[in-house]
C-alpha cells in the first residue's frame, strides 16, 4: 500500500511545472493575438472614442478643435433642416430593404432547397455578386440606370412611360434598393439555404403523411426551426443597412435634390467636403444609437417568434 501511495506521488504533476506551462500558453496566445489587438486598438476602439471626443467640438481639419458642448447635437435637433430628411431616407431605405431581402433571399433558399439537381450551382450563381466590390457594382448599375441607357430602352421596348429612376426623386431610392438587393440578396440567400437543409426530413414526411400541405409545412415547420437563422440574417441586414454609402455616393450623390442622402453621405458631405468633423461626428453617434437601439428591439422581438428548441 505504501509503495503504491509513494508510486502516485511520484506520478503527479506539480504545481509549479502546471503554471509555467499555463504562462507560457498565455504568452503565446497572447503573441497570436497581438496584431489583430493592436489592428482592433488602432483602427476602431481609438476612432470610435475619438470620434465622441470630436462630437462635441468645432473641428474643420486646418485649426485646432473647439469644444462646444452639446451644440452639435442641438443643432441636429433644432436648426439643421435636412437632418430629418436624411434620418427619413435612412429608415425608409432600411425598412424597405430589410423587408425585400429576407423575402426574397428566404423564397429563393427555399426554392433551391426543392431542387433535385443543380443546387449547387444555383447557389454559386447568386453568391457571385456579394463577392464584388460595392463600388464596381454600382458604376455598373449606373451605366444602366443613366438617362437613354439599357433601362429606358427597355421601357421604351416595352411600351412603358417611365421616367428614368435617377432623374426622379421618387424613385430614386427604388433604384439605390435594387443595386443593394442584387449585390447583397445572396449572402441570406446560401445562409437560409444552409439552415433549410438542417431541418429533419422526418418532421416534413410525418406533416406530409397527415395531410399538411407545402405552405403548412413550411409556415409551422421549417421556417420556426430556422427562425434562428432568420433573426441572425435579419439583425445583420438591418445594420448593414442602415450605414448604407457606397451605392448613394457612386450612383445618386444624395440627389435629385437630396431624396437619396442618408446618415452615411450625410457623415462624408459634412466631414470630408463641409470639413465640420465635429458635426460629422455628432451624426456618426446619432447612427450608432439607431443601430443599438434597432438591434435592441429586434432582440426583443426574438422572444416571440425565434423557436431555439430543436
Amino acid at each position: 500500500m505504501a509503495d503504491i501511495v509513494s508510486t502516485q506521488a511520484k506520478t503527479a504533476p506539480r504545481p509549479r511545472r502546471r503554471n509555467k506551462i499555463s504562462a507560457y500558453e498565455t504568452r503565446t496566445a497572447f503573441l497570436f493575438l497581438l496584431p489583430s489587438l493592436l489592428g482592433f486598438l488602432a483602427f476602431m476602439l481609438i476612432p470610435i472614442i475619438a470620434s465622441f471626443g470630436l462630437s462635441f467640438t468645432n473641428w474643420q481639419l486646418l485649426a485646432p478643435p473647439q469644444f462646444v458642448g452639446l451644440s452639435n447635437y442641438i443643432r441636429l435637433l433644432t436648426t439643421d433642416p435636412a437632418f430629418f430628411n436624411v434620418l427619413g431616407n435612412t429608415l425608409f431605405f432600411t425598412v424597405e430593404y430589410l423587408v425585400l431581402n429576407i423575402v426574397i433571399s428566404l423564397t429563393l433558399a427555399v426554392w433551391i432547397s426543392s431542387l433535385k439537381r443543380g443546387q449547387r450551382w444555383f447557389r454559386v450563381i447568386f453568391f457571385i455578386p456579394t463577392f464584388t466590390p460595392t463600388i464596381a457594382v454600382s458604376i455598373v448599375w449606373l451605366l444602366i440606370f443613366t438617362p437613354g441607357g439599357v433601362m429606358d430602352y427597355l421601357f421604351q421596348t416595352l411600351a412603358l412611360t417611365v421616367p428614368n429612376l435617377l432623374l426622379d426623386s421618387k424613385l430614386a431610392m427604388q433604384a439605390v434598393i435594387i443595386v443593394t438587393l442584387w449585390a447583397g440578396v445572396g449572402y441570406n440567400m446560401v445562409l437560409f439555404n444552409a439552415a433549410l437543409d438542417l431541418v429533419p426530413q422526418s418532421y416534413l414526411e410525418a406533416a406530409k403523411i397527415d395531410g399538411a400541405s407545402a405552405w403548412d409545412r413550411f409556415w409551422k415547420i421549417r421556417l420556426p426551426l430556422i427562425s434562428p437563422t432568420v433573426f441572425f440574417g435579419t439583425v445583420m441586414t438591418a445594420i448593414t443597412s442602415l450605414q448604407v454609402f457606397d451605392q448613394i455616393y457612386v450612383i445618386t450623390r444624395g440627389g435629385p435634390g437630396s431624396s437619396t442622402a442618408t446618415l452615411g453621405f450625410a457623415i462624408y458631405t459634412n466631414g470630408f467636403q463641409n470639413y465640420q468633423m465635429g458635426f460629422a461626428s455628432s451624426l456618426a453617434w446619432v447612427m450608432f444609437v439607431m443601430i443599438m437601439a434597432l438591434t435592441g428591439f429586434q432582440f426583443w422581438l426574438q422572444r416571440k417568434w425565434v423557436h431555439y428548441d430543436s
